[in-house]
């Protein structure tokens, strides 16, 4: 199984100049590759491969003899990240590539061999750069894959390295209506569970946000390019640097904590990027990173043998019944409780929710009665992709939905 380990260094002025130059140089050929394509294909119609990018580097070094001083292999990893876009691009539809900038706050590069390990000695020697400080605060075993060396925007260097340990990914375990967990997130609670448990929402940037607006204000009275202005500029990274930590800390205990005490956990599938174009709460909801939550509990539930279940983004949980299936169309956002006019039951309406996405994702899975089954990870949607409607947008059914679908 592969395993990542992210480690703090603290190279001394030299490296720090020969890692920068290693960040430039890739980011020139990544930038340089693209443009490649892009003009062979839109002047001559054709398509270059990651080998073909490769074969054009020593006439590259050539015409920029400063490339010579870089890791080649560094380089060719940059041309491969390059045509990996592209893929993720027409297979999965994640958007196309585009040029790197160095105003990026995290710059990196790879490694991908001949770079070593010592904890004995705390240090990792990179090729071309040498024996670099590090913290190595967990030891590891395993074949080591490559290497991604980083610098954030307050000038902190982290080295995350990939080891495949040997070891196989754990089957999921089994499980059942009671020991699966339904997630409902949110803007004023971030979770509720179907337990009836709420998780406060932190709002780490709002809490900061007053200072933020403080040091953006002492940046922008600042001469550009003096130094008074890259001291406040790095101030403002710090600032920022500690939300986005604080934020981290967070979703990974609480992600933790959730995979560890349940054996499947099911959420449902937003569009968040479609949220966010909602000019009002685009701030709040940035805040809250729900799909940063919901990739933390995907890796975590497959790499300790638990089950992640999506239901479809269009499924009414907060409006349907959670005892006898009743649908109340006239529910508004501004109801936060209702009275069931059928059964009489009173909802709190994120409880609700958090219960009917743990039984959508149940039936969906033909768990009723069943202690365990083989997982599906891809979220089922009511309706297709390209018609648009809103977040929770009611079946075409009336009165009770299906009450044969909630037996429990």
């Amino acid at each position: 199984m592969l395993q990542a380990y992210k480690y703090r260094m603290y190279p001394n002025g030299g490296q720090i100049a020969t890692l920068l130059q290693h960040i430039h140089a890739c980011r020139f050929v990544y930038n340089h590759s693209l443009e490649q394509k892009l003009r062979a294909y839109e002047q001559e119609g054709r398509k270059l491969s990651c080998s073909d990018l490769n074969t054009r580097l020593p006439a590259l070094k050539e015409e920029h003899p400063w490339l010579k001083e870089v890791n080649s292999q560094s380089l060719q990893s940059a041309n491969k990240n390059l045509d990996n876009a592209f893929t993720r691009f027409f297979r999965e539809k994640k958007g196309f590539p585009r040029f790197k900038s160095k105003k990026n706050p995290v710059q990196s590069f790879q490694v991908p061999q001949y770079y070593t390990v010592d904890f004995d000695q705390g240090w990792i020697k990179l090729p071309k750069i040498g024996e670099v400080k590090t913290t190595l605060h967990r030891t590891f075993t395993g074949k080591l894959k490559y290497a991604t060396v980083s610098v954030t925007s307050t000038g902190k260097w982290f080295i995350s390295i990939l080891v495949d340990d040997g070891a196989a990914t754990p089957d999921p375990a089994p499980f059942a209506l009671d020991t699966t967990l339904g997630i409902d997130v949110g803007l004023t609670d971030f979770a509720t569970l179907s337990t009836g448990e709420k998780v406060e929402n932190p709002r780490f940037l709002k809490n900061s946000l007053q200072r933020l607006k403080v040091l953006q204000q002492r940046v922008s009275r600042k001469v550009k390019g003096s130094k008074n202005r890259q001291k406040a500029i790095l101030r403002l990274a710090r600032c920022h640097e500690k939300v986005a930590n604080q934020r981290n800390d967070f979703l990974h205990n609480l992600s933790f904590r959730v995979v560890s005490e349940n054996q499947a956990i099911a959420v449902e599938s937003l569009n968040v990027a479609g949220m966010q174009k909602n000019y009002k709460l685009a701030r709040s909801i940035s805040d809250v990173s729900w799909s940063t939550f919901f990739t933390m509990l995907e890796y975590k539930c497959q790499k300790y043998g638990k089950t992640l279940l999506k239901i479809g983004r269009f499924e009414p949980s907060s409006k349907i019944c959670s005892t006898c299936g009743y649908l109340k169309r006239d529910l508004i956002l501004a109801d936060r409780e209702w009275v069931c006019p059928d059964c009489g039951t009173h909802h709190d309406r994120d409880i609700n929710a958090a219960i009917n996405i743990k039984k959508f994702a149940l039936q969906d899975q033909n768990l009723v009665g069943v202690s365990g089954v083989e997982r599906t990870v891809k979220p089922v949607d009511s309706l297709p992709l390209g018609r648009r409607m809103k977040q929770e947008a009611p079946p075409k059914r009336s009165g009770v939905v299906h009450p044969e679908l909630f037996p429990w």
